[in-house]
Formats: C-alpha cells, sequence, structure tokens
C-alpha cells in the first residue's frame, strides 16, 4: 500500500463518522435552510471556534481575544498590507536617537465613554507592562523599552536601553487602553476602535455595536456579534441557514469546501500567514535529544496532510515568519518526508528497533492538543507517521483553555498549536519564540529552547537599525532554529473566508485581523 493510500485509509477511517455525521446533516437541511430573519440584518454575526479568554489587550494571548480586541481598540500602530508597521493611533513616529521615538497622536480621537485619547492613556499602557506584577505575554517585547513619559497632551517619548530595529513594529500591540483602567477591562473594555462593548454571555456570544463617534468613521455596519460554535458542523450549518454571516479560517476544509458550492455564499482565499506547528518539551528527558525532534520531523508526511486533510488550502511550512515577510528565508533547511532518515536518528540516538520492524515501540511520547475535529483528524495521521518509524504516540485532546494553560505551565510533551494573525508578522517574533529569556511569562518561548549561538544572532538582529544586516541575522537564525528543531513546521494556512453572498467588501488582509468587518455591510441595506 502506497504512502496515499495509507494516508487516505487513516483520513477516512478517522474522519468516518464525522464526515457521514456532517454529509448527512447537510443533505437534511439542504431544502430547509431558508434563511431566518434577524431584529437588525445590519448586525454581522461572526462564528467563532472559542470564547475570548479576556477583553483586555494587554493579556490577550489566544486568538479570538486578540480578534476581539481589533475591533474594540487601536494600537498606535498597525500593519500595512506588506505587514510594515504603518501609523494608526499614533499620526507619525519619529526616530530622533537610535534609542529613542516619539510618537505623535491624534488629536480629536475619542474613547467610547467619550473622554479624549491623551499621551496619559498611552504612557499607562506602556508602563503597566514595565511592572513587576503584571503578568502579559507582551513583556517580552519591551525588555529594552527604559521609559515611556508625556513630553505633551499629544506626544510621547520612548527611551529605549539599546537600540531595537522592530521597536515600531511592538507597538501594534498590545492595543491602547484608558488611563488607569485597572483589571476592569477584562470583562467591560473600553476602547478606541470602532466597536463599542455592549454584553458578553460567556463561552457564548459577545456583543459589539457600531461606535458612532469612531475617528476613522462609522462602521458600514450597526455591529458585530462573535457567536462561539466549537464544532465545525455546527458552524456549518448556521452558515448555511443564514443564523450567522462569516466564519474566518474556523472550518474544516472538508466542510469549507462543501460549503464553497452553495450559492448563498461566497468563498475568498488568500494567502495567510496562519502557521501550524509541532511544539517540543526541550526539559523533557527523550526529547531534550535534537536526534529525536529531528526523526519526528522526518516521519512526518507534511505535503499528504495539506493534500488530504487540508484539502489544499495550505502551503508546506518552513518556519514561523510567513513566505510574504521581508525577513522570511526560503532556503532555510526544511525537512521532508523520509522514515529511513528517521529511523537511522532513532537508532543513533539509543532508541532501537526492538523486533525488527515488529509491533513493538522504540520508545512511546504524548502529544496534545484542542478538541477541534481537523486536530483529531492531523493527530491520528501524525500518530500513524511515528507509529510506522517505531514511536508509540498517545495523542491527547482538551478544550482549548486547558489545552492553553497546559502549554503555557511547560506541562508537555508535544503539542499542536497554531500562530495566526499578525503574531508573526514581524520577524522579531523569532526572539519572542526562541531566545532563551524568552521563557513564559516573560515571553512564548514555553518548550525552554536555549541556544547560545541562536540567541547571539537574534540579539545581534534585535539591537540592529539596518534591515539590510538585520536580514542577513534572521536568515541566519531561522536555518539553525530549524536544524535544531524546537518546532516541527506543518504548514502555513491558506485563508478562507465564507460569508453571506448578500455582504459587500469581504477584503481581509493576510494576517485576516477582524479589523476590515467595519467596512462589510450587507448590500440589501441603504447605508448612511
Amino acid at each position: 500500500m502506497t504512502q496515499r493510500e495509507r494516508l487516505r485509509c487513516v483520513r477516512l477511517h478517522a474522519a468516518g463518522r464525522y464526515l457521514c455525521r456532517g454529509v448527512l446533516v447537510f443533505a437534511v437541511l439542504s431544502g430547509a435552510c431558508a434563511h431566518r430573519p434577524r431584529p437588525n440584518p445590519n448586525v454581522i454575526v461572526v462564528a467563532v471556534a472559542s470564547a475570548p479568554n479576556t477583553l483586555d489587550p494587554r493579556v490577550a494571548a489566544d486568538d479570538v481575544s486578540q480578534k476581539a480586541a481589533q475591533l474594540i481598540y487601536n494600537g498606535l500602530m498597525t500593519f500595512d498590507a506588506q505587514l510594515r508597521a504603518a501609523p494608526d493611533l499614533a499620526e507619525g513616529l519619529d526616530n530622533p536617537k537610535p534609542t529613542e521615538y516619539i510618537a505623535r497622536l491624534r488629536r480629536g480621537v475619542r474613547f467610547h465613554d467619550g473622554h479624549e485619547l491623551t499621551s496619559a492613556d498611552v504612557v499607562y499602557t506602556f508602563t503597566s507592562l514595565l511592572e513587576p506584577g503584571f503578568v502579559s505575554p507582551y513583556k517580552g517585547a519591551f525588555q529594552l523599552l527604559n521609559s515611556v513619559e508625556a513630553i505633551d497632551p499629544y506626544t510621547v517619548r520612548f527611551t529605549l536601553k539599546e537600540p531595537f530595529g522592530s521597536f515600531p513594529m511592538s507597538l501594534v500591540l498590545p492595543q491602547i487602553v484608558p488611563d488607569g483602567a485597572g483589571g476592569t477591562l477584562r470583562e467591560h473594555p473600553v476602547g478606541t476602535g470602532p466597536y463599542r462593548f455592549v454584553r458578553y454571555a460567556v463561552d457564548d456570544h459577545l456583543d459589539l455595536a457600531a461606535f458612532d463617534g469612531y475617528f476613522r468613521g462609522r462602521p458600514r455596519n450597526d455591529g458585530v456579534v462573535l457567536k462561539v460554535i466549537p464544532d465545525n458542523i455546527m458552524a456549518g450549518l448556521e452558515l448555511r441557514k443564514g443564523t450567522t454571516d462569516v466564519v474566518v479560517n474556523d472550518l474544516a476544509p472538508d466542510i469549507a469546501a462543501q460549503l464553497a458550492n452553495e450559492p448563498r455564499l461566497q468563498t475568498a482565499r488568500l494567502p495567510g500567514v496562519d502557521y501550524q506547528y509541532i511544539g517540543f518539551n526541550m526539559r523533557d528527558p527523550i526529547l531534550k535529544d535534537v536526534r529525536v525532534r529531528q526523526a519526528i520531523g522526518y516521519a512526518i508526511d507534511r505535503h499528504a496532510i495539506i493534500t488530504y486533510l487540508r484539502r489544499g488550502m495550505a502551503i508546506p511550512a518552513t518556519g514561523i515568519l510567513p513566505p510574504m515577510s521581508w525577513a522570511f528565508d526560503p532556503d532555510a533547511f526544511a525537512f521532508t518526508y523520509d522514515p529511513a532518515r528517521a529511523r537511522t536518528l532513532l537508532d543513533e540516538a539509543g532508541y532501537p528497533d526492538p523486533d525488527g520492524g515488529g509491533p513493538g515501540a522504540r520508545l512511546r511520547l504524548t502529544l496534545k492538543m484542542s478538541s477541534v475535529e481537523f486536530n483529531r483528524l492531523q493527530g491520528a495521521v501524525v500518530q500513524q507517521n511515528l507509529r510506522a518509524v517505531g514511536i508509540d504516540l498517545d495523542v491527547r485532546t482538551y478544550e482549548f483553555a486547558t489545552l492553553f494553560a497546559d502549554v503555557n505551565a511547560g506541562n508537555f510533551q508535544m503539542y499542536f498549536l497554531q500562530w495566526t494573525g499578525g503574531a508573526v508578522a514581524d520577524p522579531d517574533i523569532l526572539r519572542r519564540v526562541f531566545h532563551s529569556n524568552q521563557i513564559p511569562p516573560a515571553g512564548y518561548n514555553r518548550g525552554s529552547f536555549s541556544d547560545p549561538s541562536v540567541d547571539r544572532l537574534l540579539d545581534d538582529a534585535t539591537t540592529s537599525t539596518d534591515d539590510g544586516r538585520r536580514r542577513v541575522l534572521y536568515k541566519q537564525a531561522q536555518s539553525l532554529i530549524a536544524e535544531r528543531a524546537p518546532y516541527i513546521s506543518l504548514w502555513c494556512k491558506t485563508n478562507v473566508v465564507i460569508a453571506q453572498r448578500d455582504l459587500a467588501n469581504i477584503r481581509p488582509l493576510p494576517t485576516v485581523d477582524f479589523a476590515f468587518l467595519k467596512d462589510v455591510s450587507r448590500v440589501s441595506i441603504r447605508q448612511p
């Protein structure tokens, strides 16, 4: 049996009940999916796979919390179409000295409670990140920040300990919060963004209303609802029935492929930056051996996963930086599908085949992942790939919040996760994830990876303000990181946005920030 045939069998066996249930339910409802009337059809309902963990952008680490923040708040800077830093709340950002940045604020910007944005709000936002007791995933981005001070009500000076070429990108996240807001934002957010908070029914839906005083102009719709629908089939059915309007990247490829043929729906595909990987715990006595990690990398058939599980809605990933990044290295080391090489590496690492190709395992490992159906299927494929080289993989699924807590606490051997949206736009993400001083809560080095050569390259890239030199250093770092294999790169997602056909302006950026929703409207409704 060929690898293609084996993958098809695994996919159908693992997905059998899921696909049959989905096809059956879709077929039953195909003739009875008349769109249901809405109290206000110009409120856009977006299905999301999980609930936001917080509504305070300074501590938002999960994908849905960050997407909610994109609707409620603004950053000093934002991303342009080329993933470069561009002004947002800042009218401009000057760099008069290598260690000094001056932000000039827009005048007349209002928070949802009516007060005007001033330098006091900006200073409060960033100084809170510098407080020792304040836990935030963004702390690592500001380790070189020495001070933040207001020059006048509309001008802020950032003073760095040493030059930091990525500092303008650091001002994209977190977004700006009101002076003195404290911990109240977690449940009752107040921002400057296109939508103001109305209510949050925990684990069910977040209601936001259009902010009439938004400094870039009122949204073209009356509000957005983030509706939590963890089950892929139900999310597809709700979209088909018209009870939801938009799903962004949260549908399993099989369901997305079915819905692409629905006459009432529209599908937009574009290159994406979302990055799927397997993370390793470097403190684990088995996985601290690079040969074991590399063996796992050679054992996994990424192309088969993309072809059969993702329905071609992805490209093979060679690292955490997206291909459109100015610092991306297309020549970095990449694993090929080579089971024979994997077996040789396991032999060298001291895990010989116990029974000459029989059912006995060389070693046993555990993989943690969320309970999303696609992850279950992908986990089954990886489990089979590793079994073929003698690794017995125990696959365990969890609700996302539980998984995320375990990963941040280092309670894992291996895990599936994705980096999404703007998080990977800045090459400084390499430092945040792989530098030895970025172990949580300081940063995102959840696997406790430590390599002096990588640290030196990332330190030099961090302090350089010459983009040409930074590109060379980041490329060298990418190659070393790929060979050391703290992550096994799987794929980079093709963005798929499925929406009701009567919605106009479905035009997300590659980061698929939810900010594009402010321009979405129903074509049958007259706009102000």
